[in-house]
């Protein structure tokens, strides 16, 4: 089965048009969506959780995400950016109420949670830093038996060890084959770390979306000259920079001459490269 299947996915404000927009994440596996500020992720996230109307098919866990909402609220972990909890609330206090929403919850689960994040539990949600509140909101979403995560921009802010920390804990959670997540970022180092597939979003459209571990072997990067690059295959040439001291570009290697010294390239580079490009 897979956990998220996406076809013509679409949503137009009238100065920004996302989609349409293909994308499969078969179960038991991580997918970074990826993208600038602006790019669609969030608006992405929000017509599959049925916060707005976009036209396209949208099925998470195998059930029609627009008919089965209400459903899915206990199958899915959610965590925005921002984690909207009361804030004179407490971590207790939210855990009350948490129990009464999801039929799966496990306290115990939870606090186990708040020991190891550090949290403190009499201390009202207002008073915690951005980085305490992410910890929480990924605790709500870990102790309910959630099968799909979506996370938007998780670790956007953090400092690099509590982004670490993040990191394992969703490594962790995909080590039972049933559990998958979808998590967007603009930080893409973190997502490279540990995503199984990368989709690119760019002004609202889906450059690629493939497994990771593919795309660093079908692409690599080229540094030479502006007028060999020019002679070169337009269809091998994903994304090119060129300057007064040279040319690179992202291109497909087997649309390559052999001769070519092609280097590795990372996930970020061929992102940055790319959109410059388009």
């Amino acid at each position: 089965m897979n956990a998220i299947e996406i076809k013509g996915l679409q949503k137009n404000y009238g100065d920004f048009k996302l989609g349409p927009i293909d994308l499969t994440l078969p179960e038991g596996c991580i997918m970074g969506l990826i993208g600038e500020n602006g790019a669609g992720k969030s608006t992405t996230i929000k017509a599959m959780l049925d916060m707005i109307t976009a036209g396209g098919s949208i099925r998470l866990l195998g059930k029609d995400a627009r008919e089965s909402s209400a459903l899915l609220k206990q199958d899915l972990g959610i965590v925005p950016d921002e984690i909207g909890l009361p804030e004179g609330l407490n971590i207790r206090q939210v855990e009350k109420i948490m129990a009464d929403s999801f039929r799966n919850w496990d306290s115990k689960q939870f606090y186990d949670y708040m020991k190891r994040f550090n949290l403190p539990e009499k201390k009202a949600f207002k008073t915690f830093s951005k980085g305490m509140k992410m910890k929480l909101g990924i605790a709500i979403a870990l102790s309910h038996k959630a099968k799909l995560l979506i996370l938007d921009e998780p670790t956007s802010g953090l400092d690099p060890l509590v982004r670490d920390e993040i990191v394992g804990i969703l490594n962790d959670f995909t080590r039972e084959e049933s559990h998958s997540i979808l998590i967007s970022s603009h930080i893409v180092s973190d997502l490279e770390k540990i995503c199984d597939y990368i989709a690119f979003l760019h002004k609202g459209k889906l450059m690629l979306c493939d497994e990771k571990d593919r795309l660093l072997e079908r692409y690599g990067l080229l540094q030479t000259t502006p007028e060999i690059l020019r002679d070169l295959d337009a269809s091998a040439v994903l994304g090119k920079r060129v300057t007064d001291y040279g040319a690179e570009a992202i291109v497909a290697r087997d649309k390559v001459p052999q001769s070519f010294e092609i280097q590795p390239v990372s996930i970020e580079e061929l992102f940055i490269i790319m959109a410059k490009e388009a």
